[in-house]
C-alpha cells in the first residue's frame, strides 16, 4: 500500500471536496480518497505507484493538484513514515504502531493524526472514554456556569428599574439531566464515534503498565492480562483532582469538582477549599444556584497571576455575598452530625457540604515510568520537550499528566504533534501566545507575560490598565467591573502580555494572542480599525492609553 498527501487548490466549498474525492477514485491503482476541505489536502492510497500527473488528469479543469509542503503534523508524518519503520526495525510492509494511553482530548487527537497517517493506533482506556473535559471538566462546568448566569440575572440585573426581576426557582435535577444529555451527546459525537468509524484505530480496556519500551500490560477489569507491543507510545493519562493532606479531611465524605457537577442537590450551606480556577468558578455558580458558600483560600484568589485580577474578583464575590477568607489555613476538617467543620486560624466555618478545589494531580503513578528511564516531576508530571518528547526515546507524552498548562486545547494540540513527531515528523508546540480564560462572571483572561512576568525576565516593561468605564460597550451594558491591561516591552512597544476582567474577556483574548503572536506593537493595535461597542474595542482603547488620555477621546475614538 503506498500513501501520499498533496494539495488542492480550486476549492471553494465543502461540496468541491466531494467532487475532487469522486474524480480521484476513478483512477486505476487508487483504492482510497479522502478529502479535506478545510485544510484543502487529499490524503491518497494506491496498490501501486501512481505518476503525479495521471492524478492530475483526472480532476475536473477547476481543480488542480500541488505537492504539499511541511505546514500540517499530517502531511509531514505521512512524508517520513516509511523511514520511520526502517528506524523503528519494522517491516516495510506493516503499519508504525502507536499505543496511547487514554482518550481524552491528547489521546483522541494523537489517534486522528496517527491514522491519517496511515499508522495503526491502540487506544487503551480504564475508564468512560473520553477523558477530564467532556465527561467530568469543562463540557459540564460550563453548562452548569450558564444556567447559574441565567438564574442570576432573572434576579438581580443592571435593568431591574425598568424590568421586572423574580427569584427563579431552581430544579438541579431537572438541570443535571439537561446536562448529562449534552455531554452524553458530545462524547458519542466526539470520541465513541469517532473510535469505532476511524480506520487503522483499536480500543484496549484496562489498565496500562509498561514492561518495557516496546510492550505494554493492559490488566482488564476481571484481571485478564494482554500484552500490547507498540513501536512508539503516548501517555496520555490526564489528571485526577489532588486532595490536599488536612488532617480529618478523609474521613468526611467531601466532594470533589466530579461530586460538586454531579450532585442533584444545592446544598444550603457550601464551604469551598481553594482559591484557583476550579474553586472560584463552581463556589460563584453554587452561590447563584442558592448556596450560601464560603471560599477558604491559602493565599490570594487565583494567586498566580496579576494581583489586580484576584482583588477585582474579590469584591465581586463580597458583592454576590460570597464570604470570602483569602490567606487563611485550613487546620482541621471535621464531619459532625450532617455538618462540615473547617477549623481556621479565623475561627471554625460550618456548612453543608464541602468541595475540596486544590489543584489536580496527574495520572501516572501505575505506569511503571521508572522501568523505562521516563521523568517525572515530584508531582508525578511527565517532563516533556516542544516535540512532546519524553526521556526516554520511543516514549512520548501529552496533556494533563504532563508538566505543560492543563489546558484541553493544548493537550489537543500536543496530540496531534506528537502523533507526527512519532512517526517522523518535527513539529513543535508553541505554547509563547497561549491564551486562558477563568469562566466566573466577569470572565478572566490572560495571554503572554503579567506584568511581574516581564520584570522576572528581565524584560523591561511598561503597562496600562483601562478601566472598563472608559469601554463604551460596558457602560451600555451598565457592567463596569474589571479593566484590561496590556504589558509591552518598553523600548520596542511591543505587545507581552494582556490581562482581561470582563463580560466576554474570554472572545476578547484571541485578538490579543493574535497581536502578540504576530509581534505587534500597542501602536500597530491601537492603529486598527475596531467594530464600536463590543468589549474587543477596549484592547484598542487600552492600546491608546500608552500615548493618549482616553478620557479625551470621543466615543469612537480612531
Amino acid at each position: 500500500m503506498i500513501r501520499m498527501a498533496l494539495g488542492v487548490t480550486g476549492m471553494t466549498c465543502a461540496s468541491c471536496a466531494q467532487h475532487v474525492e469522486r474524480a480521484l477514485k476513478a483512477v486505476p491503482g487508487v483504492s482510497n480518497v479522502s478529502v479535506e476541505y478545510t485544510d484543502a489536502t487529499v490524503h491518497i492510497e494506491t496498490e501501486s505507484p501512481v505518476q503525479f500527473e495521471t492524478l492530475s488528469s483526472f480532476l475536473p479543469k477547476s481543480y488542480a493538484l500541488k505537492q504539499p509542503t511541511v505546514g500540517s503534523p499530517a502531511i509531514a508524518a505521512i512524508g517520513a513514515a516509511d523511514r520511520l519503520r526502517s528506524k523503528a526495525g519494522a517491516p516495510a510492509e506493516r503499519p508504525v504502531r502507536i499505543a496511547i494511553i487514554g482518550t481524552g482530548g491528547a489521546a483522541m487527537a494523537a489517534a486522528i493524526t496517527a491514522s491519517e497517517c496511515g499508522a495503526q493506533v491502540t487506544l487503551i482506556e480504564r475508564a468512560v472514554i473520553g477523558g477530564t473535559c467532556v465527561n467530568i471538566g469543562c463540557v459540564p462546568s460550563k453548562i452548569m456556569i450558564r444556567a447559574a448566569e441565567i438564574a442570576h440575572t432573572r434576579r438581580d440585573s443592571p435593568f431591574d428599574g425598568g424590568l421586572s426581576a423574580a427569584v427563579p426557582t431552581v430544579d438541579r435535577s431537572a438541570l443535571l439531566i439537561q446536562q448529562q444529555a449534552r455531554v452524553d451527546a458530545l462524547r458519542s459525537a466526539k470520541y465513541e464515534s469517532i473510535i469505532e468509524n476511524t480506520a487503522n484505530v483499536a480500543l484496549v480496556r484496562g489498565d496500562a503498565r509498561f514492561v518495557d519500551e516496546r510492550h505494554l500490560e493492559v490488566t482488564s477489569s476481571d484481571g485478564e492480562i494482554q500484552v500490547v507491543t507498540f513501536d512508539r507510545a503516548l501517555v496520555a493519562t490526564g489528571a485526577r483532582p489532588a486532595i490536599p493532606p488536612i488532617p480529618g479531611l478523609a474521613e468526611t465524605p467531601f466532594w470533589t469538582s466530579t461530586d460538586a457537577l454531579a450532585s442533584e442537590s444545592i446544598p444550603a450551606r457550601l464551604i469551598v477549599i481553594g482559591g484557583s480556577v476550579v474553586a472560584v468558578e463552581l463556589a460563584q455558580a453554587y452561590s447563584r444556584l442558592g448556596s450560601k458558600v464560603t471560599i477558604i483560600a491559602r493565599g490570594k484568589l487565583l494567586s498566580r497571576e496579576d494581583p489586580a485580577i484576584g482583588e477585582t474578583l474579590l469584591g465581586v464575590f463580597r458583592d454576590e455575598g460570597i464570604e470570602v477568607l483569602i490567606d487563611t489555613t485550613s487546620r482541621a476538617v471535621a464531619f459532625e452530625r450532617g455538618e462540615f467543620i473547617v477549623d481556621t486560624e479565623k475561627g471554625l466555618v460550618r456548612a453543608n457540604q464541602l468541595l475540596i478545589a486544590t489543584g489536580r494531580a496527574p495520572n501516572t503513578e501505575m505506569l511503571n515510568l521508572n522501568a523505562i528511564g521516563v521523568a517525572a516531576t515530584k508531582s508525578g508530571a511527565i517532563a516533556v520537550n516542544d516535540r512532546l518528547e519524553t526521556t526516554s526515546s520511543r516514549i512520548y507524552a501529552a496533556g494533563d499528566c504532563t508538566d505543560q498548562p492543563p489546558f484541553v486545547y493544548v493537550a489537543a494540540a500536543g496530540g496531534s504533534r506528537a502523533a507526527a513527531n512519532m512517526l517522523g515528523g518535527d513539529v513543535r508546540l508553541d505554547l509563547r501566545a497561549m491564551p486562558a480564560v477563568v469562566f466566573t462572571d466577569p470572565q478572566v483572561a490572560t495571554v503572554g507575560l503579567s506584568e511581574d512576568g516581564a520584570k522576572s525576565s528581565g524584560i523591561g516593561a511598561i503597562c496600562r490598565i483601562l478601566p472598563l468605564e472608559f469601554v463604551p460597550r460596558a457602560l451600555v451594558n451598565f457592567d463596569t467591573r474589571g479593566f484590561i491591561k496590556i504589558v509591552a516591552e518598553a523600548d520596542s512597544g511591543r505587545i507581552l502580555g494582556v490581562q482581561a476582567v470582563a463580560a466576554g474577556a474570554g472572545e476578547l483574548i484571541q485578538t490579543a494572542t493574535f497581536a502578540i503572536h504576530q509581534g505587534l506593537t500597542v501602536r500597530d493595535l491601537a492603529s486598527q480599525l475596531f467594530p464600536y461597542l463590543t468589549m474587543v474595542e477596549g484592547l484598542k482603547l487600552c492600546a491608546q492609553a500608552f500615548k493618549k488620555d482616553v478620557k479625551q477621546l470621543s466615543c469612537c475614538a480612531a
